[in-house]
């Protein structure tokens, strides 16, 4: 009996063991790729990818940091900002109507920013993004989102035709290990679908 109860020990210890080499590994790759991001190039519009909105109406961090980030590009360089995102579970509004009020509140031109409130997920930003710049003739675009998902979606941009760089919006420090090892499982679901 004591082998058997030392066996399974072993042996779990061992997964876990794997299991920790695993998450060390999904989060160094997500921090590589956070670090080899392209030179930011001048670009005609920004699109902000959209976060959690609260139920009380008002953005998450993570999203109100991405609107700030944009919003700084566009102080310094005017141009239409298309604010991506719909109305996700718990949320009282879609994502890209808050966003767009909110540029606006914080001194962005109504006619530069654009609503996009029909996506679910990154690629569906993207996809409805693409189709805005095709109607607007915009050709070149900045991506804005948390530091840790640019790489992921400016790979998504080269798959959907868009030419785009990047720009991250800090995210939480205690959120690291936790937003690292999910966007590694992303990651890995890109590269299973792109490979199907």
């Amino acid at each position: 009996m004591r082998r058997v109860i030392k066996r399974l020990m072993g042996l779990l210890l061992g997964l876990a063991a794997v299991a920790v080499l695993a998450a060390l590994g999904l989060m160094g790759f997500v921090c590589y790729k956070e670090k080899t991001l392209p030179e930011q190039r001048p670009s005609d519009v920004i699109i902000v990818l959209g976060a959690q909105v609260k139920a009380d109406g008002t953005p998450s961090v993570a999203l109100e940091r991405r609107m700030t980030a944009a919003l700084e590009v566009y102080r310094d360089s005017p141009q239409t900002i298309i604010c991506c995102g719909a109305r996700g579970a718990n949320e009282p509004e879609a994502e890209g109507t808050i966003m767009h009020r909110w540029m606006i509140a914080h001194g962005v031109r109504e006619e530069d920013v654009i609503a996009e409130t029909a996506s679910f997920n990154t690629r569906q930003n993207l996809l409805n993004a693409k189709a805005l710049m095709a109607m607007h003739g915009f050709r070149e675009a900045l991506v804005v989102t948390s530091d840790y998902h640019v790489a992921r979606a400016l790979a998504l941009c080269r798959e959907v035709g868009i030419s785009a760089t990047g720009k991250g919006s800090p995210s939480k420090p205690e959120y690291f290990v936790k937003n690292h090892i999910r966007e590694g499982l992303s990651w890995i679901k890109y590269m299973l679908e792109r490979h199907r």
